[in-house]
């Protein structure tokens, strides 16, 4: 009896043992909940001080409270850490609130972190300044960009679109009023066109306004046509479309005069113009010319992007630039036209003086990593803006007929705008047509 005892307890703990190294390959948020998370809890609490000490993150004491701690406390006076002030554990990881001690700063924490990844055998750690004097610590217990998976409660908010997961597990947000421009690189089969679909799922979501510039004869956004308010598949058509979008910019700048402000979002909403999203594929199709009668054109699309992004955001027109190259080969107006897109998206890249391309300018730390982005891994990219700051991303797969579906299933959400009525694609006999506006922006007059 007492053998057959034996047997069935080893047995138990070697299912278990198997069952918990089965979970932490094929379930990886159920073995961190389960295994992950305590350990890496009791790590940080036991080594939290040491590790803060040789990773250079504490400050020598005020001399009140050496005094003190020598005289009253009776004890030695040691380096002061940052103070934890929460600790809270998630689905994929850690989150720790710091308050730093005078002396140090975010700066000093985020050049600590590959420090701290290893000292709490994680599998990233990453920083962000919450307030002034307080940072967050994001500690991912395992590679979420493995299998994406994005949050629950990533929804479309306004002209905030969730794309894609970050690595520290959190949801990458395209939000068109803290950064209205943007541009993403990538070489083939890099997953660019993933993003976009990813992207265009969200737009469709939201009352806004999708104008798309496909010179690839529409190989790619003509599925979303049920949409898009309007859709140009040639060099020409883009430049004609471009002009009319110049025009109804400033159609918007006089309505904003005429009501005293500077913003169509301190206009009331019965006045307020919808928002104008414009999808640029492959934009070095509409700058590369193949003879002398095409300069003309190309002198119009350069000149309207470029109008478009010094001055399109205050009368809510955003543009969204996508290209596997985009720098000064592609002639005068293309550096001019990159400074005003301050979101970038760089995916794998055939060389290193593509990501500088996208990166040198706003994030020159995130250039390496850019560069190292394995072929096995689609839809992994670098985002960064203007900030400086920068994260690693990957975009959940996401087909053409997924993306199609939804824009379909929105279609009654396509605004009244009458300039655009003649660039407006067709839609099949099969598919819904307009429908009834949701955003119903009164008409400005010129």
């Amino acid at each position: 009896m007492t053998d057959l005892s034996t047997v069935v307890e080893v047995a138990g703990l070697l299912a278990g043992a198997g069952g918990l190294g089965y979970a932490k390959v094929r379930a990886p948020r159920v073995y961190w909940s389960l295994v992950g998370l305590p350990v890496t809890w009791g790590r940080f609490t036991f080594t939290y001080r040491s590790t803060m000490d040789v990773c250079g993150l504490t400050v020598q004491p005020s001399r009140l409270r050496a005094f003190l701690t020598r005289n009253v406390a009776r004890r030695e006076v040691l380096p002061v850490p940052p103070k934890v002030r929460r600790v809270r554990g998630t689905s994929t990881g850690l989150r720790v609130t710091l308050r730093l001690p005078a002396g140090l700063e975010p700066a000093d924490v985020i050049a600590a972190s590959e420090r701290l990844r290893h000292a709490w055998g994680v599998h990233s750690v990453t920083v962000a300044e919450t307030k002034p004097g307080f940072v967050e610590l994001r500690m991912t217990g395992y590679d979420v960009l493995r299998r994406v998976r994005m949050p629950r409660t990533a929804r479309p908010d306004g002209l905030a679109v969730p794309v894609a997961l970050r690595e520290d597990g959190s949801a990458f947000v395209r939000d068109y009023q803290k950064v209205p421009h943007a541009l993403t690189l990538g070489a083939n089969q890099s997953g660019k066109s993933v993003y976009q679909r990813s992207l265009i799922k969200g737009l469709a979501q939201v009352p806004v306004a999708l104008v798309g510039i496909d010179c690839k004869r529409g190989v790619e956004q003509s599925a979303y046509a049920p949409r898009l308010s309007a859709l140009a598949i040639t060099p020409d058509a883009s430049a004609s479309l471009l002009d009319v979008l110049v025009s109804q910019m400033e159609s918007r700048f006089d309505l904003l005069s005429l009501h005293g402000v500077s913003d169509i979002w301190e206009l009331p909403e019965r006045l307020r113009p919808v928002p104008i999203v414009v999808l640029v594929d492959e934009v070095a199709e509409l700058f590369l010319i193949s003879s002398k009668k095409d300069e003309e054109r190309r002198e119009r699309i350069v000149t309207a992007l470029i109008r478009l992004g010094q001055m399109a955001r205050a009368v809510g027109i955003y543009l969204e630039v996508c290209g596997q190259r985009f720098g000064s080969e592609l002639g005068r107006g293309a550096t001019m036209l990159r400074a005003q897109l301050t979101g970038r998206v760089v995916h794998r890249v055939n060389d290193k003086q593509t990501a500088e391309m996208g990166l040198a300018d706003v994030a020159p730390d995130a250039v390496m990593p850019a560069s190292l982005i394995p072929a096995e891994r689609p839809g992994t990219a670098v985002a960064a803006d203007s900030s400086g700051g920068w994260a690693k991303i990957r975009t959940p797969q996401t087909s053409r007929d997924e993306a199609a579906a939804v824009c379909r299933d929105y279609a009654h959400l396509v605004p009244e705008l009458p300039a655009l009525d003649p660039y407006r694609p067709l839609v099949p006999a099969d598919l819904p047509a307009r429908g009834p506006s949701l955003v119903k922006p009164r008409p400005v007059t010129e």
